[in-house]
């Protein structure tokens, strides 16, 4: 076939195509009721009457808007395409005049289909000229509907291939919207669904990202550049060399038709055309990565894990990500702006973003599980593979293999754990589970153990390891320095003595305690911790469990000893203060669950006990030590808490709660757990109390509450016999008869004839059951001269915690 003939041929079937669909659309506008019966011509195989009228209404995907506690401060943004519908109100009339000007002339006029357009259209398309499209606003807004409303590809490819089945269909569908809905709520829908380019779908978003704007701001050279762009986004994009000039000549296009159109005046119109065009746009930030602030990003993170893990929003993962960033939520989260900044900026008064060393403090909210806080010495970001900023791991096997650290920019999970953060051990802040043990099983605070330097247990360890006693297979724990003598909770969890807990927890059984770690929120996310913890029959002999050789996160131990705080509730962490989804509509998840851990008289009295340590003053008992004792003059509020630090100081950890908040600080290295170096608490307890000064002030001092049965606290008193100058075998024998556990202990100066009892350890009375210990008289001894030390420093030093503690 000769080229002229082929166009001839090509002419004629055009014709034939623009006179069927002038036909159909006649026949539908003059005589509805004949083309719905079938009377139009068929096009495809498919008659105009047998295609559906009603368009499947479809949202465009909206961007879900993550927020702080105050519901003002937003965290960040999640979306697959940036967009969030608002009213046509709340659009500048410029922008609607603008659209019209650029894509639909005849809108205000047409009944959903242009016939004029259309057969200009086939004039001008067959004519050698450039193409022009026929199609009105309101068909456009039908290809996009149907596009959106798409379940499979070939639907998608059906809404937008050119081919005269799909205009006949964008035809019914346009002429059935007419009549549903006015041309305002046409034009709404329209503009807050089409493209802008950038990343921006719908008005809003292009406001946003192309002149940081809301749309009702937007001026009349504005909105014609961004009516001129929705037909061709890419092509039209001012930011780009060869898209910047014909955005211009766009833009001038549109406000010419504007003009013409007596939208604007011949005046508004030169001064529009003079005004510049932006080259750089502002991008709206997506996820996590792209937070308000670096130091939000673990938070952000840790809220996003979460909802991929709810049922509510779909079955899988894959779904429960499509719905956060496509489903315009209204998500007020549980981050306390003050809580926050507080943990941050002490973090940076201690350590720097680029030190090898992680500054992990977790925030959470006794009663409800609220995650306050959530802040550390990275960047949450990701590393740029092209020009790295982290430095290479402080794992000598890691270095040597080229990996680098997560220092100082990191995405890693490092405070709430997951992928492959399963925590680190904190040391003795366990020392709380065995307590609570002790005393759900009936043992009051007033339980005293004689502690020793080393103290030989019943748990069978590997022979030879350092841990066992010389020669054998039994577990041998030892204190931090010289600690031996007579304890009870109070003071043997004040002064953090490792040979009183074991003993404790030998009374109690390991898996007891193990029990009350789980009930209390502690993951066991080490495969074998995981296996021992979840049977007992290892658990009962985990002798060192007590001391904190499990691992666990900040966020872990900051909920566990909240659980204290909020009466024995423990409170699954959550990181939710409302959601809302795109109607308004709150849904009910992620509100507080809370169930019962242990008795609420327990949880008091576990707390009396742990006020000891951070210096505090406890209600039921007497202290007489701490490990980290300036912290309740610092803070200036009822505080408990404790200390933790692991062998050789790999970790150091604080924990430091009121009644409205407790953080758990950790200083630890995520890259090389078994490093050779030691942890400061000079670092991370700082870090820790100013913390909590700084959140804590100005609000009211409110006091522990008291446990209901006092019993928890003193148990049952007996009187010690008084047995001062008793031989010490009469001594021994009156003491076990009244129901003690004797020992013997040191030489003390007395009255009392040498080598006989010159008093008891306590004296008077004690718990039932109790340790007491005798002093052994030395005799008299000769008055000695007093020494008086002229410098003598009344001030009070900060307690530096030994190792172990």
């Amino acid at each position: 076939m000769r080229r002229r003939d082929h166009n001839i041929f090509a002419n004629a079937t055009s014709l034939l195509i623009c006179g069927l669909l002038a036909g159909v659309v006649v026949a539908a506008a003059a005589f509805p009721a004949v083309a719905m019966s079938g009377l139009a011509a068929k096009a495809g195989g498919e008659t105009f009457a047998q295609l559906p009228s009603q368009l499947k209404r479809a949202t465009a995907p909206q961007v879900s808007r993550i927020y702080a506690a105050d519901g003002k401060t937003t965290i960040s943004v999640f979306y697959d395409e940036f967009r969030s519908d608002v009213p046509l109100k709340e659009i500048s009339k410029n922008m609607q005049n603008a659209i019209v000007a650029a894509e639909d002339h005849e809108f205000y006029n047409h009944n959903g289909v242009d016939l004029k357009g259309v057969a200009r259209a086939f004039v001008n398309n067959n004519s050698g000229k450039s193409q022009q499209g026929a199609s009105t606003l309101t068909m456009q807004y039908v290809r996009m509907s149907l596009a959106y409303s798409a379940t499979t590809p070939q639907e998608v490819v059906d809404a937008t291939k050119d081919t005269p089945k799909r205009k006949i269909t964008e035809m019914k569908y346009a002429m059935q919207i007419e009549k549903e809905l006015t041309k305002q709520q046409i034009l709404e829908r329209y503009l807050n669904t089409a493209p802008f380019g950038g990343g921006a779908y719908g008005i809003f978003a292009a406001s946003q990202v192309y002149f940081s704007k809301k749309p009702k701001d937007l001026t009349v050279p504005e909105a014609a550049l961004l009516a001129g762009m929705v037909k061709a986004p890419s092509a039209f994009d001012p930011t780009t060399e060869s898209g910047y000039p014909q955005a211009r000549d766009r833009r001038e296009y549109v406000l010419r038709d504007m003009r013409d159109m007596r939208f604007i005046t011949p005046e508004e119109f030169t001064k529009a055309n003079a005004t510049e065009i932006p080259r750089k746009i502002k991008r709206v930030g997506n996820g996590c990565v792209s937070v308000a602030k670096n130091d939000w990003g673990f938070f952000c993170d840790f809220f996003y894990r979460w909802w991929l893990s709810q049922p509510t929003f779909g079955e899988t993962t894959y779904d429960r990500e499509r719905r956060l960033k496509s489903g315009g939520y209204r998500i007020v989260t549980s981050l306390d702006i003050d809580a926050q900044k507080a943990a941050r900026s002490n973090i940076a008064d201690q350590i720097k973003e680029n030190d090898r060393d992680a500054l992990l403090i977790a925030g959470v909210e006794p009663g409800t599980g609220k995650v306050r806080a959530l802040a550390a010495n990275r960047k949450f970001k990701l590393d740029d593979p092209d020009h790295p900023q982290n430095k290479l791991s402080s794992d000598p096997k890691k270095r040597k293999q080229g990996k680098r650290g997560t220092y100082p920019s990191t995405t890693n999970p490092l405070l709430t754990g997951g992928g492959d953060i399963t925590g680190y051990q904190a040391g003795s802040v366990f020392k709380m589970f065995t307590m609570v043990a002790a005393l759900e099983k009936g043992l009051p605070l007033a339980t005293t153990i004689k502690a020793e330097d080393v103290y030989k247990s019943g748990y069978v360890i590997e022979k030879n390891s350092p841990a066992a006693c010389p020669g054998t297979h039994f577990y041998c724990p030892r204190n931090a320095g010289k600690e031996a003598g007579v304890y009870n909770m109070w003071t043997g969890f004040g002064r953090s003595v490792n040979t009183f807990f074991v003993p404790l927890e030998e009374r109690v059984g390991a898996e007891r305690v193990v029990d009350v770690a789980k009930r209390f929120g502690v993951k066991f996310r080490v495969p074998q911790e995981n296996d021992w913890a979840n049977d007992k029959s290892f658990s009962h002999t985990w002798g060192a469990f007590t001391l904190g050789v499990s691992s666990s996160t900040p966020l872990d131990m900051a909920n566990a000893y909240a659980t204290l705080a909020g009466d024995g509730m423990y409170c699954e962490p959550t990181p939710i203060e409302q959601i809302q989804n795109q109607a308004g509509e709150e849904i009910d998840v992620g509100k507080s669950h809370c169930i019962r851990a242990t008795d609420a008289d327990v949880a008091r009295a576990a707390l009396d006990a742990a006020r000891c340590p951070v210096g505090d003053h406890a209600q039921l008992g007497t202290c007489h030590g701490s490990t980290a004792g300036n912290v309740h003059g610092i803070v200036k509020h009822p505080v408990f808490g404790k200390t933790g630090t692991t062998d050789a100081d790999k970790t150091a950890a604080l924990i430091v709660g009121t009644t409205s908040l407790v953080y758990a600080g950790y200083l630890v290295n995520p890259d090389y757990a078994d490093h050779p170096y030691r942890m400061s608490h000079q670092i991370v307890n700082p870090a820790v109390y100013h913390a909590m000064a700084d959140f804590m002030k100005g609000k009211p001092k409110k006091e522990f509450k008291k446990p209901g049965d006092k019993k928890v606290g003193q148990g049952e008193q007996r009187s010690i016999p008084r047995v001062t100058c008793s031989s010490i075998g009469d001594a021994k024998s009156r003491l076990k008869n009244a129901g003690f556990d004797v020992t013997v202990g040191g030489r003390v100066e007395s009255d009392c004839p040498e080598g006989t009892a010159a008093g008891t350890n306590p004296s008077g009375h004690t718990v039932k059951g109790g340790f007491v210990s005798i002093a052994v008289s030395e005799g008299k001894s000769e008055p000695k001269p007093d020494k008086k030390d002229d410098k003598k420093d009344d001030k009070k030093k900060p307690d530096k915690p030994p190792s172990g503690r």
